[in-house]
């Protein structure tokens, strides 16, 4: 083996089994996912009713008014990878000219002018629908336990609460009125509910239990309209016709209707693929971010192994330059519009690419040359400077959402970050779910968006919309400019890998636009460097900062790199050397990786889950 040996010990074992095997980011949403399984359900049945639990344990990381999206194979068709599309777009009433009427040059980070339409909801009755085996009150009951009978609340949800805590108190009264009941933080550990949303839960049921449908299918169907079309999207528009703070520091009201929520449907496509040392990687289209993962692996797959040693400097260094390349050209390229992708996850244009890593680290943005197209640039700040930001203060600051880990403390910006934001503290999130069954059903997916700190809670649902629209641009040109009825290119991308035909790994992270950077670690070193997959999800991890982030306020760091200190002093010291700007994130910071996977000639399952933070956990047997 030409790759560094991995440490023998791990924070865990890498379960193994042949029943079925769940992991998550939350141990209630890996428990109620796996008691699915064990009552006989399937791998779909059980990621629905996982997924619903996330909406209300992590409720600062994913609420049912965001988003998701999943990669899935059927034991049906093991070879035929599908995309679980629950990406909702944006109003049609979002135009470049509103927002900039309403004095913005960037979307907000919160707030609902920063809202899509909620699509995570209806792509998981989809799901359930089109490929699961049961009944939706069976697969909802364990969230509506938890929201109407409590759960014990984490800390980091008081945490982000407290971060927050003026922005509710002084703007937004009904969060506060759901998180800061008589003005006071809940205690970590203390049991939480959400009675407002278990009570739209107990509605929704009784819509599907009185619908006329004679098929399981059709009473989901009545649901999803009642979704879509009924009290819930009733509720979403009244409560954001009131203007409200968001991130800019400036009140705005939002511009989603009926029609907006009547008119989006959750899809199921087919993947986007290549081909990386005999494995088929599965990812969305690039609607997403995910085909960045795959035009990365096209470059790194013409270095040998010992050069995509993530345990290395020379490793890390390779694979930093080619994530750079490979992000430059989603933010050139990526969007809901005609994205010439069969060109850029070509070999002749990997070669071109991989053709400009050096011995030293880029500082530049360097988007490829696509035949017939013209490369979008986005602004690039190393800081965001506006009258707006000075006076919003630190809690609207903190508002903001998903990024794993905060880029350093810079410039005009540094006095309202200081007090919530430093080197390496987690901010916001995402949640995450894998799981396989005995018969070779498989899914990874990543919920996400609709967070408590990402807009005011609608008083009579119990949950807030999301904020994914802040990754569009107000530019004309930009394949991801914002535009009624397109998609936000979210960050959103789970993975399934393929081997001779067969789904072999379902694995994902939080994180932003550090998730498939932090998902390519995983995969160089399970499928080059003979990693088991704890050891993989153990092993130190690092990114790029070196582009324009996904979300506001949308600064980058030329050159930047975030690493684990546990890469060790030699490597982080050469790697400064080779002109990387060094952020060291402390030992055990970076990455939020779960993972399952199967072996289609034995039938052996494992699992695999995320030490950091003490949140997520694997289950199977």
């Amino acid at each position: 083996m030409t790759y560094t040996a991995p440490n023998a010990f791990t924070t865990r074992p890498t379960l193994q089994g042949t029943f079925g095997m769940t992991a998550s980011t939350h141990w209630l949403a890996t428990a109620c996912a796996q008691a699915v399984l064990e009552q006989g359900g399937n791998a779909f049945d059980a990621a629905v009713a996982g997924a619903f639990v996330l909406h209300v344990v992590e409720p600062h990381l994913n609420g049912p008014g965001g988003d998701l999206t999943g990669v899935f194979v059927t034991a049906s068709e093991p070879d035929a990878p599908r995309v679980l599309m629950g990406q909702g777009p944006a109003p049609q009433a979002a135009t470049i000219e509103h927002y900039r009427s309403e004095g913005l040059d960037l979307v907000p980070g919160s707030g609902v002018l920063a809202a899509a339409v909620p699509g995570a909801v209806d792509a998981w009755l989809v799901l359930l629908r089109d490929h699961g085996t049961w009944e939706l009150p069976e697969v909802l009951g364990f969230a509506l336990g938890y929201a109407r009978d409590g759960h014990p609340i984490l800390g980091r949800v008081v945490a982000t609460i407290a971060a927050v805590s003026t922005l509710f108190a002084e703007h937004w009264p009904t969060s506060a009125a759901q998180w800061m009941p008589d003005g006071h933080l809940p205690e970590a550990g203390s049991l939480v509910t959400n009675a407002a949303w278990a009570r739209s839960l107990e509605r929704l049921l009784a819509v599907g239990a009185e619908s006329a449908a004679a098929t399981r299918e059709g009473r989901i169907d009545a649901v999803r309209r009642e979704w879509r079309e009924g009290f819930v999207a009733r509720a979403i528009v009244d409560f954001a016709r009131t203007p409200h703070r968001h991130s800019s520091g400036t009140d705005h009201a939002g511009v989603m209707t009926l029609a907006d929520l009547a008119g989006f449907e959750a899809s199921i496509e087919e993947a986007t693929t290549v081909i990386f040392r005999g494995h088929t990687i599965a990812k969305t289209g690039a609607w997403g971010q995910g085909p960045a993962l795959l035009q990365t692996l096209m470059i790194l797959d013409g270095f040998s192994d010992a050069e995509l040693d993530p345990s290395t400097a020379l490793g890390a260094h390779t694979i930093l330059e080619a994530q750079k390349l490979a992000i430059a050209d989603r933010e050139a390229y990526y969007g809901d519009a005609d994205v010439p992708l069969e060109y850029l996850l070509s070999a002749e244009y990997a070669a071109i690419r991989r053709a400009l890593i050096t011995e030293q680290a880029s500082w530049e943005l360097r988007p490829g040359v696509v035949p017939g197209h013209t490369p979008y640039l986005p602004i690039l700040r190393t800081a965001y400077t506006t009258e707006a930001l000075a006076k919003q203060g630190a809690a609207a600051s903190a508002a903001v959402g998903e990024p794993t880990v905060a880029a350093p403390i810079r410039a005009a910006h540094a006095e309202a970050e200081a007090e919530t934001l430093s080197t390496g503290e987690l901010r916001g999130d995402t949640c995450h779910i894998d799981v396989v069954d005995r018969w070779g059903n498989m899914i990874s997916a990543t919920p996400s968006g609709g967070w408590l700190q990402s807009s005011p809670t609608i008083p009579e649902l119990g949950f807030c919309l999301g904020s994914r629209l802040q990754m569009t641009w107000l530019e004309p040109g930009a394949p991801s400019v914002l535009a009624g009825g397109k998609r936000p290119r979210t960050t959103l991308t789970p993975t399934l890998v393929l081997k001779d035909g067969q789904a072999v790994t379902a694995l994902g992270s939080p994180g932003g636009d550090q998730q498939d950077q932090w998902q390519l670690l995983y995969l160089l070193r399970t499928i080059v460097g003979g990693y088991t997959p704890q050891q993989a999800i153990d092993a130190p991890a690092f990114h790029s900062t070196s582009f324009a982030g996904s979300f506001w306020p949308r600064t980058w760091e030329p050159g930047g790199a975030v690493v684990e200190d546990r890469l060790g002093e030699p490597v982080i010291a050469e790697l400064e050397q080779r002109g990387h700007r060094i952020t060291r994130a402390g030992d055990w910071a970076l990455g939020r990786i779960s993972a399952v996977t199967r072996d289609p000639q034995s039938g052996l399952l494992q699992a695999a889950a995320n030490p950091r933070g003490a949140q997520g956990y694997a289950a199977g047997r």
